[in-house]
């Protein structure tokens, strides 16, 4: 393998909590054992992986951060904020009703030491996302969401991962394990985001998503990184009987964005409903690959995702609904669309149904094209400048997704930053969220 992360494997071996020393040699030995991706390997032939091909070092902890002015969701309940690995106590805060536990691992106590050490990897093939190795083998903290049984949370939890790429190749290492107990209810949201500063932050994270009985989840995962940031993680989620999971991903593009989305159905029925939107630009790359396991009857799936690529920009997609030989009555759903805003972008997008079960409804379907030149015509001939009718085109396009998101303030933090993020000026900014013929359109 290579010694990219040769530095922050020893740092980790040295600072980690001695509890996490099994954790830590499992992931060694995984990722010794595995080799670096490459463009004939087949799940990452179209990922440049340029921004890996340098020496890697663990973040200076007696180093403080410059975060510089770093926009992200303020949201109401409990929000945890770490800056390059590094948790920051002034900008957090907890406050969880009786029957939740919010603990970072390099604070846990015996007890919680055993029940992490016990839960963690439970929902990862580490055979196939050899990235989740290298997490664990360089895994010095993390953050553990505990509810009980029949707990429902009113509030949101948040977790800020900020990274300062500070013009050194540091690496950053991000773990969240979060476990429902039967009939209990939550809320989660992850933001990533940066300072773009021009240096180099190489984060890799995993969260590990644990459903008990009939419990509800809505998880968010927010890839706001932009610049040199690369970022290579996972969400991993194991469903039992008739749990939910409703998850909403947003990426923003950067040098190198990969996140492998897998969600498993271990109980009868089991619902997930996962939905996204990418936005690369200018050279940026994202890569979704999405993996929706049905390995029991009758359970159900939902999946969108929405890609705009403009400029010279790529994306990839890869989504994957693989239907079990005991995965009777199943019905799942997969639908992709791209809208190219430039005739130099370019997307890979690959549905895939995998049915070993003759008992089931299953659909997927892709689309990828360019901006509707008769939409746009439309709209010039009454009288809406051209820029003006492509924003407004754009927005429309992912405008409904948006409108999903159950969380009422993050809703609200979206909305402009992605009309900002269209129009490129505040004045157009105004005029698409002040625009209500935009609401519910698709292009």
């Amino acid at each position: 393998m290579s010694d990219f992360m040769q530095q922050p494997l020893t740092a980790a071996a040295e600072t980690a909590p001695p509890w996490l020393a099994q954790v830590l040699e499992r992931g060694r030995e995984q990722w010794r054992a595995s080799s670096l991706p490459n463009r004939k390997t087949e799940a990452w032939k179209y990922n440049n992986l340029q921004a890996l091909q340098q020496s890697f070092t663990a973040v200076d902890r007696h180093a403080a951060p410059r975060l510089g002015n770093i926009s992200y969701p303020e949201l109401p309940g409990s929000t945890l904020v770490f800056a390059d690995g590094l948790y920051r106590e002034e900008l957090s805060h907890i406050d969880l009703p009786a029957g939740a536990r919010l603990q970072r691992f390099s604070e846990a106590d015996e007890a919680t030491a055993s029940q992490i050490t016990n839960l963690l990897g439970t929902a990862v093939n580490q055979a196939r996302h050899r990235f989740a190795a290298l997490n664990e083998a360089t895994l010095t903290d993390g953050v553990f969401l505990q509810v009980d049984a029949n707990t429902v949370l009113e509030q949101p939890v948040h977790l800020v991962w900020l990274t300062s790429g500070q013009g050194e190749a540091v690496s950053v290492n991000q773990r969240l394990l979060v476990q429902l107990g039967a009939n209990s209810q939550a809320s989660v949201v992850e933001t990533f985001c940066n300072a773009n500063t021009g240096g180099t932050a190489f984060t890799n994270g995993i969260s590990e998503l644990l459903l008990g009985d009939g419990a509800r989840l809505d998880h968010y995962r927010l890839h706001l990184e932009q610049g040199e940031a690369a970022h290579i993680g996972g969400v991993h989620a194991a469903l039992a009987g008739n749990s939910t999971l409703n998850s909403f991903h947003l990426a923003l593009g950067s040098r190198l964005k990969r996140i492998d989305l897998v969600a498993e159905h271990r109980g009868q029925g089991a619902h997930c409903e996962l939905n996204g939107i990418y936005l690369p630009r200018g050279e940026e790359q994202v890569d979704y690959h999405t993996c929706i396991e049905h390995a029991v009857p009758h359970c159900t799936s939902s999946e969108t995702f929405r890609g705009i690529i403009g400029d010279e920009a790529t994306a990839i997609f890869n989504g994957r609904i693989h239907i079990h030989p005991d995965a009777q009555k199943t019905c799942a759903e997969l639908s992709n669309k791209n809208l190219l805003t430039s005739n130099r972008a370019e997307v890979n997008t690959k549905p895939e149904l995998e049915i070993y079960a003759d008992d089931v409804q299953c659909a997927h379907g892709a689309t990828v094209a360019q901006m509707d030149p008769l939409t746009l015509h439309y709209l010039r001939t009454r009288g809406v400048p051209k820029d003006e009718a492509e924003v407004m085109i754009s927005y429309g396009f992912i405008n409904e997704l948006v409108d999903g998101v159950r969380c009422e303030p993050l809703r609200d933090f979206l909305k402009p930053l992605l009309a900002r993020r269209f129009a490129r000026n505040e004045k157009l900014t105004r005029h698409i969220l002040e625009e209500k013929s935009l609401d519910g359109s698709n292009a």
